[in-house]
């Protein structure tokens, strides 16, 4: 419809159009997409920016762009919700998949931006450059602290990183021989900002935080900090600022170990998909 002709057509109804609930009304529509009507812009007294769009989808989780993903399999794996999380949103994974693979999908929406990382990938100094290469393959980074038994809660040794590794060509190598262990670290009690300030100074990828005897406690990744300042709206846990992510499980017996297995891999939000 032309624009002009729209303009006459919301004059002849009175008032501003129909709301919304009006307009989705089937018995009167028969049902609408949106090439069937037009949203005219109307005069506001304050900025655009000034608008909040934030809404909550559970009791306890709101999000600040009111949007999700559906669980489909090609819609919704660990790159659409990892995208929705960052712009506001939250993304459903989709369930066409065994439980360990959609498992591993939340795991990788989390591991993708964290506050005090306090499960982080470590290594032993007996480990190989292939442990850090198929780490890096597997789950996208190589900055990984070295403790003496390869544990959290072990003492702090070292750190890998890209740099150590990228130009070495055995990659049986032990870690011990390419380690950097002029580590800079934080001490346990630190407050986030005060970490992301270290990182700053210290122009490090990854700040590692022990407690007073030396032993690795959690960690904190510069990546996080520039993934902050570019996408401010994201959608994360308050406590572990890890990126929310949602999945969406069946009504058969099974799905009660599917559910076991993606709240353990941190998952927000469940979605029932019948």
């Amino acid at each position: 419809m032309d624009p002009q002709l729209a303009i006459q057509e919301l004059e002849k109804m009175g008032g501003d159009g129909l709301t919304a609930s009006e307009l989705i009304d089937l018995k009167n529509t028969g049902g609408m997409t949106y090439n069937d009507f037009l949203i005219l812009p109307g005069y506001i007294n304050f900025p655009a920016d000034g608008v909040s769009l934030e809404t909550k989808i559970t009791r306890n989780i709101a999000l600040k762009t009111p949007l999700m993903s559906s669980p489909m399999d090609t819609v919704t794996e660990s790159e659409m919700a990892i995208t929705m999380a960052l712009l506001g949103g939250i993304g459903i994974l989709h369930n066409n998949c065994t439980p360990d693979e959609q498992a591993a999908m939340v795991r990788k929406v989390k591991k993708f931006e964290n506050g005090f990382i306090t499960d982080p990938v470590v290594l032993s100094a007996q480990n190989k450059i292939r442990d850090v290469l198929e780490i890096k393959h597997r789950l996208g980074f190589a900055g990984i602290p070295i403790t003496d038994n390869g544990k959290v809660g072990g003492k702090l040794i070292g750190i890998v990183a890209n740099r150590d590794i990228g130009f070495r060509e055995d990659v049986d190598t032990e870690l011990s021989a390419v380690m950097t262990t002029d580590v800079v670290t934080a001490r346990y009690g630190v407050t986030l900002a005060e970490a992301n300030q270290i990182l700053r100074d210290s122009k490090k990828g990854k700040l590692p935080i022990v407690d007073a005897e030396g032993n690795l406690v959690s960690l904190v990744a510069r990546s996080d900090l520039l993934k902050n300042r570019d996408y401010p709206w994201a959608s994360k846990h308050p406590q572990t600022k890890q990126l929310l992510v949602g999945a969406a499980i069946g009504t058969r017996p099974a799905d009660r170990l599917r559910l076991a297995k993606l709240v353990e891999a941190g998952l927000d939000v469940v979605v029932i998909d019948s």
